[in-house]
């Protein structure tokens, strides 16, 4: 278990049938960089967060995913009164119009809860005003995957350990030539 705060990636504006597979992805891609939890905004869809809990029942880890219908009064409240513990947290935007992620990320707090916006289909303007930072991962149109994924690694301190996932039924052993899968109680190799 970690002792820094809390990250937390609130997908805004998904589109059920759109968005299904970007989605799940950008879920994904927040439990291996080590958010704590991923917050669905916009249509609800149990599949997306089916998988995600799925995959943190199978691969371990102590990842929460669910929906949230109010996204913005979460986020209000998130960053300006309460990030969980009774103080506002860190909200920060990624989008292809903000400051650049080199300059930011050293300044930005790290002994507080932190919520990372990822819009969707049209992100409201007042997304821009709620968060403390605006944050482009180049100021090109690309994946906000690719983005968030950029991000979260850069976030951690430089020379980290990879995140760790107790807990699973499935254990992936990083291999130079084969692949090297552990399954709980069997230790053997697939």
């Amino acid at each position: 278990m970690s002792t820094r705060p809390p990250i937390h990636v609130l997908r805004l504006g998904h589109r059920r049938e759109r968005d299904k597979r970007i989605t799940s992805h950008l879920g994904l891609t927040a439990r291996a960089f080590g958010a704590d939890c991923f917050l669905l905004s916009g249509e609800a869809d149990p599949n997306v967060l089916e998988t995600l809990g799925s995959v943190t029942e199978r691969f371990g880890g102590d990842f929460e995913a669910r929906y949230e219908k109010r996204p913005l009064g979460w986020l209000r409240r998130f960053a300006n009164e309460d990030a969980g513990d009774g103080t506002p947290g860190v909200a920060i935007h990624l989008t292809m119009y903000g400051r650049p992620w080199g300059e930011v990320i050293p300044m930005l707090r790290r002994d507080r809860p932190i919520a990372i916006v990822v819009g969707g289909a049209k992100v409201p303007g007042e997304v821009y005003g709620i968060c403390q930072h605006n944050v482009g991962i180049g100021n090109q149109p690309h994946s906000e995957v690719a983005a968030l994924a950029v991000f979260l690694r850069d976030l951690l301190p430089s020379g980290t350990s990879p995140v760790e996932f107790p807990g699973g039924e499935i254990d992936v052993v990083p291999s130079a030539s084969n692949k090297n899968v552990k399954h709980l109680g069997l230790n053997e190799d697939e």
